[in-house]
Formats: structure tokens, sequence, C-alpha cells
């Protein structure tokens, strides 16, 4: 899952919402252009272009807007800024396999869940060099969000391996140091642009393990 650190929402959607009456109450089904495209290029901009969950590039066409709590438990949700973000796969597919916000629909684990604004929510989730995605032995909620958002699939294992592999390949660690580690994470964290590329968190993620694992073994040398 990719952190997201929300923005402000357009200042045309707030607009748009304000002008609720006594005779006309706004809700997402009847939210059109030009509001609906100012709010999804915020979320797009927000979050990078890359999806809040498996963190593959997005654009307008290739992703769609996602209610984190789904509209139909959380009605007073439907147009609250907080509970929306950008989801790959577009509003138009039928995808193959779904994952993600398509794969999410309406099913959401109300007790164990973990959302993309939580401060450590990227940290919750542990990967290995082929892709795979996996969590701490009793995360739940970690585990309850593989599965809904169907992070583990094979589409998603092999696009992140090759990532993984393109950077972390045998030469590198057979000999790297502590400084080389953070220096991936802080590239990785922080595009210059703020445009991050495809699972680019992944990156930063099994370098942060790698961080850990390494600061550790130096410690266990030292005793």
């Amino acid at each position: 899952m990719k952190r997201v650190i929300k923005g402000t929402e357009p200042a045309s959607f707030t607009q748009w919402k304000s002008l609720a009456n006594d005779e006309w109450t706004p809700s997402y089904s009847i939210l059109r252009n030009p509001e609906k495209q100012a709010l999804h290029e915020s979320l797009l901009q927000e979050q990078g272009h890359v999806c809040c969950y498996c963190g593959n590039t997005i654009t307008l066409q290739s992703s769609h807007i996602e209610h984190f709590r789904p509209q139909n438990s959380f009605v007073h949700l439907d147009l609250d800024y907080t509970n929306l973000h950008a989801s790959c796969q577009g509003e138009t597919e039928l995808p193959k396999p779904a994952h993600c916000g398509h794969s999410k629909g309406n099913r959401f684990p109300e007790q164990f869940h973990i959302s993309p604004l939580q401060e450590d929510c990227e940290s919750r989730f542990r990967y290995t060099l082929i892709g795979q995605i996996g969590s701490t032995q009793n995360d739940t909620s970690a585990r309850n969000m593989i599965d809904i958002l169907a992070l583990n699939i094979s589409f998603l294992n092999n696009r992140r391996k090759e990532k993984l592999k393109g950077i972390f390949d045998d030469g590198f660690l057979d000999d790297f140091s502590i400084e080389e580690l953070e220096a991936i994470i802080h590239q990785y964290r922080h595009p210059r642009d703020g445009q991050h590329e495809a699972f680019d968190h992944v990156i930063a993620c099994y370098a942060e393990q790698l961080l850990a694992a390494e600061i550790k073994r130096k410690k266990g040398a030292t005793i």
C-alpha cells in the first residue's frame, strides 16, 4: 500500500458542494465534469500519479476515483475528500484480474483494515525479492488488505519483481553499504519532480527492510 498525504480539495469541488439547499443535495452519483475531473486530477497530483494501493503508475484514463470506505455503507463520506483516492484500473474498465479498488468493491473490514492515510501503512507490509507482498505474522489488518485488494496476484508480483531486480541485483546484494541503502530510500521516497514511477515505494520499503536487517547484524557483531 502507498501512503497518501492529503492536500486541499479543489476549490471548484468545494464550491459545487456548497450549492446544497433544501431542494438539491450534492452526491457523488451526480458529480460531473468539470468538477469531477478537477477532483480526479487533484487526487492524482497528491499521490504522485501512482495508485494508492499497489503503487503502479496511473493517469486519468487508467484510474478511477476510489472511496476507501464504500459509498453503500458510509453515505456520509460520499463526498468527503479524505475518503477519496485515485486507484488503478479505469472507471469504465472490466479488469481481469481485478485488483486494488475494483477488487475491494464494497468490501470493508471495519475492525481490521489499513488506510493509505495512516503514517505507518507502508511499513505494515513486507516484500520479497521475487515481488511477493506479505505481512508480519500477527498483522491481521495487513493480511486482510492484501486479500481484499488482491495485492498478491501474479500480475503485480511480476511487476514488483522486475522493479526490485533492477536495483537489488546479485552484485548489489553481495556488497552494499548502509549509506547506499539510505541513498536509495531518499531517492525513491522523494522524486525531484514529485512524480513517482511505478512501485517506487516498494523499492524504498525493500531498502528499509535491508537497512533494518543490516543495522541489527552490525549491532550483533559488536556484542
